[in-house]
């Protein structure tokens, strides 16, 4: 049997094997199990996982950010972020403004709404958190966090 016939065969073997150890795959999986825990508390508060990455990030600014600094940090593509902006701007969320120096340039900004709705949701996602950290370990969980960021950094040089 050739190289290839074997790696064949051996793939027909054990169907998702190769699967079940690929990294993407495996880091979609965790993302997966863990935003399983947090779907239903932003499906109650009647927020998409993306418009919460929006919100959370416009909460932690010191000041209103440009569409593509947002996008960027969120990551969320451009047409994408465009509609979230435009269901969170009718809701009340988030303000949307002209940069004075570029006035091609939309400014985006979180609202007192969409401050309270974060003061809201933040006591359950701590619960989520916590269940995380007793199911998994806190220390483990920290290194985890640690290891992505290494990783991030060293595929992004």
């Amino acid at each position: 049997m050739t190289g290839e016939a074997a790696s064949l065969s051996k793939l027909r073997e054990a169907p998702g094997a190769e699967a079940r150890r690929s990294l993407p795959i495996a880091l979609l999986r965790a993302r997966e199990a863990v935003m399983a825990g947090f779907r239903p508390v932003l499906t109650r508060h009647g927020v998409t996982e993306q418009q919460w990455r929006v919100l959370r990030i416009l909460s932690e600014m010191p000041g209103a950010i440009d569409a593509s600094n947002l996008a960027s940090r969120a990551f969320i593509l451009p047409p994408s972020l465009t509609r979230i902006l435009r269901v969170l701007d009718e809701r009340g969320l988030i303000e949307l403004s002209r940069d004075r120096v570029d006035g091609r340039r939309i400014l985006i900004g979180i609202r007192p709404a969409g401050l309270r709705l974060i003061a809201e949701v933040t006591p359950e996602s701590r619960e989520i958190y916590a269940e995380l950290e007793h199911r998994y370990g806190a220390d483990r969980i920290a290194a985890l966090l640690d290891m992505l960021d290494d990783l991030t950094a060293k595929l992004s040089r």
